[in-house]
């Protein structure tokens, strides 16, 4: 009974190391907007327009990123505290306004109505709203009543409309609905033929049409809660334990995080979720930190689906501009989203009133042991079967953002060997469209989708996703670097061997020039300092070793693929502009595609030697199939960022590996 009770408070002591916030009070420059942030950002606002509080709505309110020259003059003296500004995106009398709030001086820098195409981030209020107008709306009653539905059952979601050619858009949003007897796997069941868009300004039904009643799929088969499920069940999983025995193994000052051999800032935005930022790896011989990427975050995903038919042709979503990825970042669950030895970090963000609201573990933080091996050898030869392991240990940063029916799960993985992973998981459920076909030898013409289940097409689309990735390789002064790998016949007559590759090296001097579809031949790409060598005389440089990357099928006059036009290429570079942050542009939703990543990239700006930003888009073409349904197991993919010629020998070779420790059983009882 003794040594129960003393493993159980010995264990409690444990958890409490991942419980209490690691972190000071101290700011940083780069920190996400605290709640009275917020707060002061709301109520200067609404003081510039004290007669329009009912039609003054927030649809983004972030840190306005200071100048990166001043971020890294307070790196080097904290002293020189850089200005605090919010960048904040309100619609106002059917105008959006951007504007950017002075936190220290307390006053709006500057108001600007926007002038051109697209609308900003469509915030979580005004989708409810939209949908309960939805469910209230008389002839949307009759029309599910005639369907033989019950409206009880009855949930909906808000769709963006996207842009087909029309020289003028309303702020509109359609509404797709869904029926949920019997399952909660609502997206499975959708109410086909009814036409429904909300004008967001007027907050009123703008067009209603119902035009067929299609087959209802059945809800037998769809359902993915445990608790509802019905034997057999299987397989079962092991027991596991994820212990650390000194704690968390980073330390966390406010949002700085510290780890190995590796420090940076973590943050947490409505438009993108997490930005890594001010990463850096401290090098043995040179005894100091050296800088890597200076901000790094997912940009902008874009999912054009692939049925042209009416009522299925306008689905081609941007998340992060139209939703926000950290707008839709759900709270992670304790032992499934993240390993027991996480810690988790909250987010903020501002609803229409401007008002702050948490998003409870919105970030984890935890170190990674996979069983995988940082390095090895055998020398068997040798006497005495010399063998040298070292296990692998990475440290990953996780959100998960809910967009409708997907769930997509994002990491940021850094390792001690200097390489930065980034990666994406994608699950969640298909979109379906329902059909009469209950078996594929019925299917005679053009589905646009594989038959996954009686009377559910799973519709075939897309998945781009585009990063942000300022790299700073040991300075801002950086150059692009292809490296094509060739063949080479051999034309000494020495030996028989008939031909070798080599490579041939080729600094890129501007931007069209550095725009790449990968696959297409061999080659690598890498960004180099050429100011600084190695003591053999190879620029430090970082390589990306790309993966999960494919090339849009759409035309390029496609009305989707205009405004996704950062998918027509996996790489691109331009040189750093605080302003072009964002691959389809600043106010997406219903954009014209005429404020994008193609379009800055048409000024063919220098890029030698230069402070430039690195654009990598990865995805890929979604077949759907059975597997998927009625909930798809996840699929996932990413990029490496690797130092290439940045140390001068491996930097784990003098790695000390953990030791293994046993731990005592905490879930004993008394």
């Amino acid at each position: 009974m003794a040594s129960t009770t003393v493993k159980l408070l010995f264990c409690l002591l444990f958890s409490l190391l991942f419980v209490f916030p690691l972190s000071s009070s101290k700011q940083h420059p780069l920190d996400h907007l605290t709640p009275a942030e917020f707060n002061l950002v709301r109520t200067i606002v609404k003081n510039a327009y004290p007669s329009s509080t009912h039609n003054l709505t927030f649809q983004y309110v972030g840190l306005d990123d200071p100048d990166k020259k001043a971020v890294y003059l307070w790196q080097s003296n904290p002293a020189r505290i850089p200005p605090r500004r919010a960048h904040v995106v309100i619609r106002h009398n059917k105008q959006t306004h951007d504007i950017i709030v002075d936190l220290f001086k307390r006053s709006i820098v500057s108001d600007e109505v926007y002038k051109g195409n697209g609308f900003p981030m469509l915030n979580l209020d005004e989708q409810g709203a939209a949908v309960d107008l939805v469910l209230a709306y008389a002839p949307f009653k009759a029309s599910v009543k005639k369907r033989g539905l019950n409206i009880s059952d009855v949930v909906c979601s808000t769709f963006s409309i996207g842009w087909f050619g029309e020289k003028e858009s309303k702020r509109e949003l359609k509404v797709n609905c869904f029926y949920t007897e019997g399952t909660a796997n609502m997206f499975l069941r959708p109410i086909e033929g009814i036409k429904i868009h909300v004008d967001l300004d007027d907050m009123k039904i703008s067009e209603y049409q119902d035009r067929e009643i299609s087959p209802m799929p059945k809800a037998e088969g769809t359902e993915y809660r445990l608790s509802h499920m019905k034997p057999p069940f299987g397989p079962r999983m092991n027991k596991l334990s994820t212990v650390t025995a000194n704690g968390p193994g980073f330390t966390l000052d406010g949002n700085a995080v510290k780890w190995a051999n590796w420090k940076f800032h973590l943050a947490f935005d409505a438009r993108v979720g997490p930005i890594i930022s001010l990463a850096s790896i401290y090098d043995l011989e040179q005894h100091k930190y050296r800088r890597v990427l200076y901000r790094g975050y997912v940009s902008e995903l874009f999912i054009p689906y692939q049925d042209p038919s009416e009522g299925w042709y306008q689905l081609s979503f941007f998340d992060n501009g139209e939703f926000g990825f950290g707008l839709t970042a759900v709270s992670l669950e304790p032992l499934n989203d993240c390993p027991a030895n996480a810690v988790f970090i909250d987010g903020y963000l501002a609803n229409q009133d401007g008002l702050p609201v948490k998003t409870p573990n919105a970030l984890c933080i935890f170190e990674r042991h996979a069983g995988d091996i940082m390095w090895r050898h055998t020398e068997s030869e040798m006497p005495g079967d010399i063998r040298e392991v070292r296990p692998e240990v990475s440290l990953v940063v996780r959100m998960v953002a809910t967009v409708g029916n997907y769930d997509y799960i994002v990491d940021w993985e850094l390792k001690p060997s200097g390489s930065i992973k980034s990666g994406i998981g994608l699950t969640g459920v298909l979109e379906v469209r329902p059909v009469t076909y209950t078996n594929v030898d019925q299917i005679k013409e053009e589905t646009h989708g594989t038959l996954v289940a009686e009377n559910t097409i799973g519709v075939y689309h897309d998945h781009f996703i585009n990063y942000y990735l300022d790299l700073d390789i040991d300075g801002d002064a950086n150059s692009f670097v292809k490296t094509n790998l060739v063949t080479k016949r051999n034309t000494e007559a020495k030996t028989p061997r008939k031909s070798y590759w080599t490579v041939e090296k080729e600094t890129v001097k501007t931007e069209l020039d550095a725009k790449f579809l990968l696959g297409t031949k061999p080659m690598e790409l890498s960004l180099e300092n050429p100011n600084k060598k190695t003591k053999v005389g190879h620029p430090v440089s970082y390589r990306l070793l790309p993966g999960f990357f494919t090339s849009p099928l759409l035309s390029p006059d496609d009305y989707p693929q205009i405004r996704g036009a950062f998918s027509n290429y996996n790489v691109w570079v331009t040189p750093y502009n605080k302003s072009e942050k964002w691959a389809a542009g600043d106010h997406v939703d219903r954009s014209h595609g005429d404020d994008t990543l193609l379009t800055w990239t048409n000024q063919n700006r220098a890029i030698e030697n230069k402070d430039i930003v690195l654009w990598y888009t990865m995805g890929i073409h979604h077949v759907p199939c059975q597997e998927d349904f009625p909930l798809m197991p996840t699929v996932s993919g990413g990029f490496e960022l690797r130092p290439t010629n940045f140390f001068e020998y491996n930097p784990v070779l003098k790695v000390i590996p953990p030791k293994h420790v046993e731990w005592p059983n905490c879930t004993a009882k008394p």
